[in-house]
């Protein structure tokens, strides 16, 4: 697998530690430790204690990527990659065109949206049952993150979500996108993640704007 062939190669019949070793290789292959500043075996042992909270995970048999469901991703903070340069390392299914960010954004706004939920400490964490929540698709922003709310789920941060696609390309779908609510900065915009010109994309909408094509990420937790 190249680094910008836009594949998963998703198969959870491996089981829980041959997936987690995929998502090593997957960073490792974007160039994640170069970006980090650090040597390739520093970086896995950054993600190498997360191992055991995976195999606690307890995978839904039933969570497949096509379906808009994974049992558990690699997130890597802000503070080991910047959002900027996450970005251009997502790419859609089959597709080799990098990720933007949408030029409503200006230059040092992303800094501003800070998460509105407790992360875990540390420089790397597990996102648990994930789900791209299409189902609200058409739905109101606010109104879709208090129904995840009232379940007892999260929704996802801007690093969460690109977490998701770069491990998982075919996620995002035409018809089939995602706001990430965790992910705020004080006013009525709501960052979401969406298709444009064969790539994704990093742009936000209103949070009282319904669109029939973003639905609202989620996820049951966090390690």
């Amino acid at each position: 697998m190249t680094a910008h062939d836009g594949e998963s190669d998703g198969d959870f019949d491996r089981g829980v530690d041959g997936e987690f070793d995929r998502q090593v290789r997957r960073l490792t292959a974007l160039g994640y430790p170069t970006l980090a500043g650090l040597p390739e075996d520093g970086f896995t042992a950054l993600l190498e204690p997360l191992r055991g909270a995976a195999g606690r995970s307890r995978p839904d048999p039933g969570a497949r990527p096509e379906g808009g469901r994974v049992p558990f991703v690699l997130v890597v903070t802000r503070e080991v990659v910047p959002i900027e340069e996450v970005v251009p390392l997502t790419t859609l299914a089959g597709r080799k065109r990098p990720g933007i960010v949408d030029r409503h954004y200006p230059e040092g706004d992303l800094a501003r949206f800070t998460p509105t939920v407790p992360l875990p400490n540390g420089r790397a964490y597990l996102l648990l049952d994930v789900d791209r929540g299409e189902e609200f698709c058409g739905a109101v922003p606010r109104d879709a993150m208090a129904v995840v709310a009232d379940r007892g789920r999260t929704p996802l941060t801007i690093e969460e979500g690109l977490a998701l696609v770069v491990q998982y390309p075919e996620l995002l779908a035409t018809n089939k996108c995602f706001s990430l609510g965790a992910s705020r900065c004080g006013d009525r915009r709501v960052p979401a993640l969406w298709i444009s010109k064969g790539a994704p994309k990093l742009g936000w909408c209103w949070e009282g704007n319904p669109h029939s094509w973003l639905g609202m990420a989620s996820a049951g937790g966090r390690a």
